[in-house]
C-alpha cells in the first residue's frame, strides 16, 4: 500500500474525511475508491458513498477477499446509517467470517457492532446481546470500544437497567475522547441525554408528574399494583399479566387504574373501551362481558367491584395503585419514536422496526404528514421521512422490547 493510501486511511481513522479526500480525490484504483467512499459517507453523502464503495468492490480482484469483505462492511453501515435495514445481513455476516479468517481483528469487530446495532434497532435484544457474549474489547481501537458500549448501553436502557446503562455510557465517553472523533463524541452525548429526560408519566390519584427512566426501572420491584402502559401488563410483587393483545381489556383497567380510589361511570369505561360517544343497553352488556373477563385475568392480582356509579379498582395486595403512561401519547406515537432519532427513514425500513406491514406503516406516515408532523424527500423507494426529536423527552420506552 502506498504511502498516500495509508495517509488517507489514517485521517479517516481519525475522523478527518476532508484530509483523506485530499491524498486520494483524483484516483480511481480501488483502495482510492475504497476510502473516498468512506470519506463521502462521513460527509453524509450516503447515496455518492455508496456508489464508490460498490465500485471498489468490484475493482478488487477475486483474491483480495479481505479488501471485498471490507467494502462489504463498509456499505453495511452505509446502509445502516441510511435505515435500509433490509440490506441483506447474511452478505455482512459473511463478511465477518472472511475477516475473522484472515486475521482482520478490528474490521471484524466493526461488522460484529454493524450487526448487533441493527438487532438493537429492530427489538431483538436477546440476538443483539447474544453477539456481544464472550467478546472483550479491550484490546480493540477507542472508537470501537465506544461502538461496543453504546450497543450494551442501548441493550440495558431498553431492558431497563439503568445502573448498567450508565456504566456503559461513562466507558463510552472516555473511549470517544480518547478517539478524539467528534462525531462520535456527539453521538455518546445523546445517548447520555436519554438517562437524563423524562421517559414516562406516572399518574395516581387523579394527578401525574413525569419520571425518569430509573424511577421507570425502580416502579419494576415496587409494591405497588402497577398498570404499565408502556408495555401493557399489569403487576404488583407476586404476579405479572399480560394485556398485550387484549387492548379493550387494558383500556378498561387503565381507566380503573387513573380514577383509583375513586370509581369509574359505566359511560366513561364505554367511551374508554369501545369508542362510543354514549351509551345504549348492548354497549353496557358488552361491558359486562369485558369486566368479566377483566375479573378473571386479574386473579390474584385485584378485584374489580361494581358501585352505584360503575366500577372500581381494588388491589388484593398492594396499597396504592401507579398507571405507568408514555411520554407521548398519540395515535401513531411508535412510529413518531424512531423517527426521532434524526435519521432519514424508509417506510419499509420502519415497518421492519415495528413488526407491521409496510402499507399499515405508509398509511401512518401519510397521516403524519398532514398533520405536518413528518416530512419526506426523494420519490418511490428512494423516498425518506424524517421529523426533529420531541424536544424534552426520551422514547426508549416508545420503542419495541419484550416484556419484563
Amino acid at each position: 500500500m502506498d504511502s498516500l493510501i495509508t495517509a488517507a486511511a489514517q485521517a479517516l481513522a481519525a475522523g478527518d474525511p476532508l484530509g483523506a479526500l485530499n491524498r486520494v480525490a483524483l484516483r480511481d484504483d480501488a483502495p482510492a475508491l475504497a476510502l473516498r467512499g468512506i470519506a463521502m459517507a462521513q460527509l453524509g453523502d450516503l447515496d455518492r458513498a455508496r456508489t464508490l464503495i460498490r465500485n471498489a468492490g468490484r475493482a478488487f480482484g477475486p483474491r483480495q477477499a479481505v479488501a471485498r469483505a471490507r467494502c462489504v462492511v463498509a456499505e453495511a453501515e452505509i446502509a445502516f446509517v441510511s435505515r435500509d435495514l433490509g440490506w441483506p445481513a447474511k452478505a455482512l455476516h459473511a463478511a465477518r467470517m472472511t475477516l475473522e479468517q484472515h486475521g482482520d481483528g478490528v474490521n471484524a469487530a466493526h461488522a460484529r457492532y454493524l450487526e448487533a446495532r441493527r438487532l438493537l434497532l429492530i427489538g431483538r435484544l436477546d440476538a443483539a446481546e447474544g453477539e456481544l457474549a464472550n467478546f472483550d474489547p479491550a484490546l480493540l481501537p477507542p472508537a470501537l470500544r465506544t461502538a461496543h458500549d453504546l450497543v450494551v448501553a442501548g441493550i440495558a436502557m431498553r431492558r431497563l437497567r439503568t445502573r448498567q446503562a450508565r456504566a456503559a455510557l461513562i466507558r463510552a465517553e472516555q473511549a470517544a475522547r480518547q478517539a478524539g472523533i467528534p462525531a462520535l463524541a456527539a453521538e455518546v452525548d445523546s445517548a447520555m441525554l436519554i438517562l437524563d429526560a423524562p421517559a414516562a408519566r406516572l399518574i395516581t390519584s387523579g394527578r401525574e408528574r413525569p419520571v425518569l427512566l430509573d424511577e421507570v426501572e425502580a416502579l419494576q420491584t415496587s409494591k405497588a399494583f402497577v398498570v404499565d402502559a408502556c408495555r401493557h401488563i399489569v403487576r404488583d410483587a407476586e404476579k405479572v399479566a399480560s394485556l398485550a393483545r387484549r387492548p379493550v381489556l387494558f383500556a378498561l383497567v387503565r381507566a380503573l387504574g387513573e380514577a383509583w380510589p375513586g370509581d369509574v361511570t359505566r359511560d366513561e369505561l364505554v367511551a374508554r373501551a369501545f369508542g362510543a360517544r354514549s351509551a345504549d343497553e348492548s354497549h353496557r352488556a358488552r361491558l359486562r362481558v369485558e369486566i368479566g373477563r377483566l375479573r378473571a385475568i386479574l386473579w390474584g392480582l385485584a378485584s374489580v367491584n361494581a358501585t352505584s356509579r360503575g366500577f372500581t379498582l381494588n388491589p388484593r395486595h398492594a396499597g396504592e395503585v401507579l398507571v405507568l403512561a408514555r411520554p407521548v401519547e398519540e395515535k401513531y406515537a411508535a412510529v413518531l419514536a424512531f423517527l426521532s432519532d434524526g435519521e432519514a427513514w424508509s417506510s419499509s425500513a420502519l415497518a421492519l422496526a415495528l413488526g407491521a406491514s409496510q402499507r399499515t406503516v405508509q398509511r401512518a406516515l401519510d397521516e403524519l404528514a398532514l398533520a405536518a408532523k413528518v416530512q419526506f424527500f426523494g420519490r418511490g423507494r428512494a423516498r425518506r421521512w424524517v421529523t426533529p426529536p420531541v424536544p424534552g423527552f426520551a422514547t426508549t420506552l416508545l420503542l419495541p422490547a419484550p416484556l419484563p
